[in-house]
């Protein structure tokens, strides 16, 4: 009866390691995991980030664009001759 409690000293010992392997290599994935989630977070934020200042600059430059031409505009049309009164028959 000796041998059959050792053996099963033996089997409840190795459960135990084995538990304990199998939550360690849990922790190590899960802590990788996390690093993986993170760091992707901080690359989609950067990427937010570099479309905003692109989108900001692009209507920057067309609101450039549209004053620039809205000044032209008024330019020639101040430029332009007055256009001559009629005179009226009466």
């Amino acid at each position: 009866m000796a041998i059959k409690s050792n053996e099963e000293h033996l089997s409840a010992a190795r459960a135990r390691a084995e538990a304990s392997f199998k939550k360690e290599e849990r922790a190590k994935d899960g802590a990788l995991a996390m690093t993986e989630y993170l760091t992707q977070g901080r690359i989609a934020r950067e990427r937010m980030e570099q479309l905003k200042a692109l989108r900001l600059a692009r209507e920057a430059a067309e609101q450039a664009t549209a004053e620039t031409k809205a000044a032209e505009k008024k330019a020639a049309v101040s430029q332009q001759p007055a256009p001559a009164k009629r005179a009226r028959k009466g």
